[in-house]
């Protein structure tokens, strides 16, 4: 993984030459706080969603937009399953949807989070990509499912993915409905064990669970045939000199993660 002082750029095997991929951090923008860079300087907030003036905001854009083929695609998150084709949105629509792709080079399939699990897709021969915003609510639901059969009946051949930041294993509480949420989702004996197996049960709590994000996703995109896999290695919680956090602020920012066919 590499870090610049504004952009994490993926370490992702395999991925062709031709695609564009990158995550921001809470670095680098104009906001002040709460949506501020943590250490004292502007952040980098994308969220027109969250309080922050959207001179900022616009400001923020403006910055990431120096980076890329063209305007990124933004979204109206919801936590759902949809997945919406770039080809068919027009400039300046926002649709509401949780995931995207597109084959079209230049187009910047684009998901914010401050938590939620942001998940990149890319076939091997770097024709087809895509993103999807994953919270515990729209992976239990299928939104990679969705966002994977999408893809392929938009051309792609075999998918590979990368997991971007996210709330980490040892920071999520979450109650007894989302373990059962993904067991009624877990169709056999073996979902059920890997589902179990992304659950700690928290000592003094009962009926709180730690719950691991990235390894429900990994396992969700294996049953889906996504054979690989990267990612998956930080926690926003954590981190809060480099991300933005709901869960550990309330009042915040938004990163963007962000993939394109150059």
């Amino acid at each position: 993984m590499s870090i610049h002082q504004q952009w994490l750029i993926p370490h992702w095997p395999g991925l062709p030459a031709n695609i564009g991929v990158m995550s921001t951090t809470r670095r680098g923008g104009v906001s002040p706080a709460p949506y501020d860079d943590g250490m004292g300087g502007g952040g980098l907030n994308l969220g027109t969603h969250v309080g922050d003036q959207p001179h900022n905001v616009a400001r923020n854009r403006d910055i990431l937009r120096a980076q890329l083929p063209n305007e990124p695609v933004w979204l109206s998150q919801v936590h759902g399953t949809a997945v919406v084709n770039l080809a068919e949105v027009r400039a300046q629509q926002v649709p509401e949807a949780d995931a995207c792709l597109t084959t079209i080079p230049g187009k910047v399939c684009t998901i914010m989070t401050a938590d939620c699990l942001p998940v990149l897709f890319c076939d091997e021969e770097g024709k087809t990509v895509g993103a999807a915003h994953a919270g515990w609510r729209g992976l239990a639901s299928g939104v990679l499912e969705n966002t994977v059969e999408a893809m392929r009946a938009a051309g792609a051949g075999e998918l590979m993915a990368w997991m971007g930041p996210a709330i980490g294993q040892y920071q999520f509480e979450v109650g007894p409905e989302v373990r059962q949420a993904f067991l009624q989702g877990a169709l056999d004996a073996s979902g059920v064990r890997h589902v179990e197996a992304a659950f700690s049960a928290i000592d003094g709590k009962p009926g709180k669970f730690l719950a691991d994000i990235y390894g429900l996703a990994r396992y969700l995109l294996h049953r889906a045939g996504v054979r690989q896999v990267h990612g998956g290695e930080f926690c926003t919680v954590s981190n809060s000199g480099r991300f933005y956090s709901y869960r550990r602020d309330g009042v915040t920012g938004r990163q963007a993660t962000l993939i394109w066919i150059k």
